[in-house]
This record gives structure tokens, C-alpha cells and sequence, in this order.
């Protein structure tokens, strides 16, 4: 063997690009680039997680069963029903490896949530993406042409990461009926918690008119739990049984348990802090319409410039005022920090033109 023998690997990694996270960078920088919640974990998640790390040398209970039991309280649902993961990205992972291999395909909408493609990628299966609309939501009549006897899942992002715009009922229930009761149907709801509560989607209650449908969600955005990857689906028992197997053993650690188990007993400090990120999000779209900005209805943390042309403008002025921000070939996302951080974002693009 010599020193320049590599190992062999499969032939679908040679298309598969590594996810690429939002961007820090050293010294002191405004991080507005990964969606997170910019306020300080809760007392009690903290307390939770203090107490929690003296067993660290014990294995977590593996298949999170306080947490389930919790989630399906105050859920509505029973404990079968859901299954955790290392984040929700983890679940949709195990999801697809439950039900793709070489030679099936995946619909998604795109743009759409990056690492759509590299988890089908590694299950082996051919990602089928489907533009949006002009105003950035969903295509659903396009998404349902989409779907052959080789689709085996679809993938639906609501809010749409990164553009913000939401599926709603009409659209959703259009789908539903064209795609084949065989072919699973993600609802992945990350941004749940930041739409608006009198019009979204609740896959709590989809997944019982669609037994073929499976809902995502995480612990990251909402409660604040970015660093300790917590995500969950819920779904008809059967199918939460096959995602089970392929879901990595352990893959939700102690920590985190405890933490989104602590998370969930604080609504009102979690729903004061989405209320507050919710009327930001409103307060800096409307300045930078107001000044020109082309900006898709947005109902999560964040918000989407389009266009190649301002792209780079826009990435380089908040480079310069230190803000971090998260860019695509097609656009900017732009996640909604503190009041403090998104006025200063504001005077960073003051004197950015409107392309």
C-alpha cells in the first residue's frame, strides 16, 4: 500500500457535495447566517443540562422514551408515533434510507433546503427537483407531474428554507391527492413555530388523513437548542417502526433529552421569544421593502433577497459591518437575530442598491 492509496467508496458519493454551514468567522461577528435562535438558552434548559451531565458516563435511553412520552402529551398523539434523532436533518436521513435505494428518484421543490439533495444522495436514490413558483412557493401541479412509478418520497419545506413562503392547505391537499399512497410525503416543519398559527400546516393533525405522510420537526430553531441537535417525526405507526431502523442507535444523546424535555415545560418563555423574533422579522422586511428590496413573504426567522445581481453587494457591506449572512448562486438568506443585531444589518445595507 503506499501513502497515495485511497479507500474505495460508493459511486454515488461522486456526485454529493459536503453540506457547507453558515459562516462564523474570528473575532467578534453578528451571526446571522444559521437560522438560530439568538437569544440565550432558558434557565431551565441550562439547569437541566448542569444536572444531567453528571451520568454523562451512561448511554442515553435510546430510544428517548420520557421525551416521546411528552411529545405525544402535548402533541395529541401516542409515543409510537414519533421517532428522535440527531436533529431533524438526522431523521429525514434515516427516512430516506428506510425507503430509497439506487434506481429510485426524489422529488423536491428548488430551491429548497440544501441538504435535501445530499440525503438522497447517500441513500443511494436520484434527487428530482422541481422549480418554484415565481413568487418562491411551492409548484405543486409541477411537483405532481414529478412523480413516476421510480419516486418514492417527496420533500415539502414549510416555510420554504431559504425563501421564507409557506405551503398552505389548498396546496398541500392538491398534491396529496395525485401522489400515490405508496410514495411517502415529507412535511418537513423546522419553521413551524415562526408561521402564522390561524393559516399553517400541522402535520399532527395531516398525519392522520394521510397515512403516508411524515412530519418533521427540531428543537434548534424555536427553543434554542442548536447545539445539542434534537429534531423528531411524527407519523402512522408503521412507518415511524421502518425509520426506526435505520436510525443510528444512540443518536440523540443524554444532553439533549434532558434539555428539549426542559424546553417544552417553558411554552410561555419559548413562545415570547418566537413573538419577538416574529415582529423583528416583520420590522426588517418592511424597512427594506420600504427601501426598495424585492422580498418573498417570509414565515420563518429569516428572509431571502433574490437574484444573482444584488448577491454579492449585499454579502459584501454586511462583511464589512461584520455580519455574517448565508449566500446562494440565486440569493441571500438573511436570519433574524436580536433587535439590536437586526438594526444593525439595517444600517449595514443603507447604502446597498436595490437590484
Amino acid at each position: 500500500m503506499t501513502e497515495t492509496a485511497r479507500i474505495r467508496t460508493r459511486k454515488a458519493l461522486e456526485a454529493i457535495a459536503t453540506y457547507k454551514p453558515g459562516k462564523g468567522r474570528p473575532g467578534k461577528v453578528t451571526k446571522l447566517s444559521s437560522n438560530e435562535n439568538p437569544f440565550a438558552p432558558l434557565d431551565a434548559v441550562t439547569e437541566a443540562v448542569a444536572e444531567a451531565a453528571t451520568a454523562l458516563n451512561r448511554y442515553p435511553d435510546m430510544v428517548s422514551t420520557m421525551l416521546r412520552e411528552t411529545l405525544a402529551q402535548t402533541l395529541g398523539l401516542s409515543a409510537e408515533q414519533f421517532v428522535l434523532g440527531n436533529g431533524s436533518c438526522s431523521v429525514i436521513q434515516s427516512l430516506l434510507l428506510a425507503v430509497a435505494e439506487s434506481g429510485d428518484e426524489v422529488v423536491m421543490p428548488w430551491r429548497s433546503f440544501e441538504a435535501y439533495p445530499i440525503l438522497v444522495g447517500v441513500s443511494g436514490a436520484t434527487a428530482v427537483p422541481v422549480p418554484l413558483r415565481p413568487d418562491f412557493s411551492h409548484d405543486v401541479e409541477a411537483l405532481a407531474d414529478a412523480v413516476t412509478d421510480r419516486t418514492r418520497a417527496v420533500l415539502l419545506c414549510t416555510p420554504n428554507n431559504p425563501t421564507g413562503t409557506p405551503l398552505r392547505r389548498d396546496d398541500l391537499t392538491y398534491l396529496m391527492e395525485r401522489v400515490p399512497g405508496d410514495v411517502v410525503v415529507l412535511l418537513d416543519e423546522a419553521y413551524f413555530d415562526f408561521d402564522d398559527p390561524t393559516e399553517r400546516l400541522d402535520g399532527t393533525e395531516l398525519i392522520e388523513t394521510y397515512p403516508n405522510l411524515i412530519a418533521a420537526r427540531t428543537f434548534s430553531k424555536a427553543y434554542g437548542l442548536a447545539g445539542l441537535r434534537v429534531g423528531y417525526a411524527m407519523a402512522q405507526v408503521s412507518t415511524i417502526e421502518e425509520v426506526w431502523k435505520t436510525t443510528v442507535p444512540f443518536s440523540t444523546n443524554a444532553l439533549a433529552q434532558v434539555a428539549a424535555l426542559a424546553a417544552l415545560g417553558e411554552a410561555e418563555a419559548v413562545g415570547e421569544q418566537v413573538r419577538t423574533i416574529v415582529a423583528e422579522r416583520e420590522r426588517v422586511c418592511e424597512t427594506l421593502r420600504r427601501a426598495g428590496w424585492q422580498i418573498p413573504d417570509t414565515r420563518a426567522n429569516f428572509l431571502w433577497i433574490p437574484g444573482e445581481a444584488g448577491r454579492d453587494a449585499v454579502v459584501a457591506a454586511c462583511e464589512d459591518a461584520a455580519i455574517s449572512v448565508r449566500a446562494f448562486p440565486d440569493g441571500v438568506r438573511i436570519s433574524i437575530g436580536a433587535p439590536e443585531e437586526n438594526s444593525q444589518l439595517l444600517a449595514a445595507l443603507e447604502g446597498v442598491t436595490p437590484r
